[in-house]
């Protein structure tokens, strides 16, 4: 039945001589460096769920039934806007990445996996949900950066576990400069963007569920080569040119890290993001991972996280209002008192700090600034968890700590009733008086 009433809807749709192209506001957009849909300005307080299309999937790890009870408790929740990863490529069995595999070899993808994705969308849309879809990713999780270079002929890419940070960046920041490489991503681009959902006869570029398509997930250039960053910006610029020659009715995102993810160079993160077919802007905040607080003062440190949070995100609005586009917080997280991985250790700390981060957006809608949503990482809802098996391993659950980090890191699972009550009174203040 749902089939059915999706493809009735295209007929009808087809008959009335409309399309989804002609209905612009059923799409995601931004006007006058704000959010938009069905006319209406928008803002939004979102999560990242990156396992959603394998949790959608009827192979093997996949679990309609979590995904259905996941879907609706963020929905209860009010958070409509996840932020997930399309797939995984490389060989299977990798350490420290995600199984399955979507794309093992290039070009050749895991029908199972991709009808999985399909489902996704199929299952947000029928909630009034949408979803960030990033294409690629710089780090070893899902293969990203590293892959493509061995697919082109570079060698095996190193890992960051065991073989060390340097050997790794020396090694994946090659891809910029491949063009092989990124030629075999440009044809996954090409792929996915231009691709119909198998559940709902509709094709990706006129589905309202996307709220826009990424190019990666944290790209870097991982050079102070300046000619490397400029190369690095010229990617940027012809994906995003690509997917709109594809799909012109849905935004397109860069994934960036902000002043971090352009090696600490704001001019370029704003040469990035001026290009006109990106839509808005994108940080991401890790007090912990970045070095603000220590293991041992991650509750006495809060107001430091907090301060080093503003600065950071302060830096950022002069460019969002040069180019006229919103910002968007995508990731941000805060660890467990004392970097406690089991559900058990309390989240005091990080309570503090997700509730410093959701007023900052409801500052900025009240005076009208550029922060206009936030994602944070990671929802990590019904998976189980052990204090025994910290890496995750398949057939595990899925959370939101991916297989390169210790399973409950910076996930937020269903049980953390006093983060999930500060989400969810966060996303009621954004629709009180004053706050639209």
């Amino acid at each position: 039945m749902k089939r059915l009433s999706y493809a009735f809807f295209a007929l009808v749709m087809l008959m009335t001589g409309c399309s989804v192209n002609n209905h612009r506001d059923l799409f995601y957009g931004v006007r006058d460096g704000k959010f938009t849909r069905n006319g209406e300005s928008i803002c939004f307080i979102g999560a990242n769920m990156w396992y959603g299309a394998l949790l959608a999937s009827e192979g093997e790890y996949g679990d309609r039934l979590r995904l259905a009870a996941e879907l609706d408790s963020l929905k209860a929740m009010g958070v409509t806007n996840l932020r997930v990863l399309v797939g995984a490529e490389g060989q299977e069995g990798t350490p420290y990445k995600i199984a399955p595999v979507l794309q093992e070899t290039p070009g050749v993808y895991d029908d199972t996996l991709l009808q999985g994705l399909d489902y996704l969308m199929a299952e947000l849309g029928k909630r009034d949900m949408s979803a960030v879809l990033y294409l690629n990713n710089t780090w070893e999780w899902s293969g990203g950066y590293g892959t493509y270079l061995e697919w082109a002929g570079a060698g095996r890419s190193p890992l960051p576990i065991p073989d060390g940070w340097k050997a790794f960046s020396t090694f994946v920041s090659r891809f910029i400069t491949d063009d092989k490489a990124k030629s075999m991503f440009a044809d996954h681009v090409r792929y996915i963007v231009s691709r119909t959902n198998t559940v709902t006869g509709i094709p990706y570029r006129e589905d309202p569920a996307v709220f826009s398509w990424q190019i990666c997930n944290e790209p870097r250039c991982l050079s102070a080569s300046d000619s490397v960053r400029n190369v690095f910006a010229d990617w940027i610029w012809e994906t995003a040119a690509l997917i709109k020659s594809i799909d012109p009715n849905h935004m397109v995102s860069t994934g960036s890290e902000g002043y971090y993810g352009c090696e600490a160079d704001l001019g370029l993160f704003e040469k990035v993001h001026s290009s006109p077919d990106i839509d808005y802007l994108n940080i991401h905040i890790w007090p912990y991972n970045w070095n603000w607080v220590e293991k041992e003062t991650l509750t006495d440190s809060i107001q430091t996280a907090v301060k080093m949070t503003d600065w950071y995100i302060d830096m950022h609005l002069p460019v969002a209002e040069r180019l006229g586009k919103p910002v968007v917080i995508e990731e941000f997280g805060y660890p467990r008192d004392g970097l406690g991985y089991s559900k058990e250790t309390p989240v005091t700390a990080r309570d503090i700090y997700y509730s410093h981060v959701f007023s900052r957006l409801s500052q900025s809608i009240e005076n009208g600034g550029m922060v206009a949503g936030v994602n944070f990482w990671a929802w990590g809802g019904l998976a189980s968890q052990s204090d025994e098996k910290l890496w995750w391993k398949p057939g595990d659950d899925y959370c939101g700590d991916p297989a390169q980090e210790p399973q409950g890191f910076y996930s937020v699972y269903a049980s953390d009733t006093s983060t999930v009550r500060i989400i969810r009174n966060a996303v009621r203040s954004l629709a009180a008086p004053g706050q639209k």
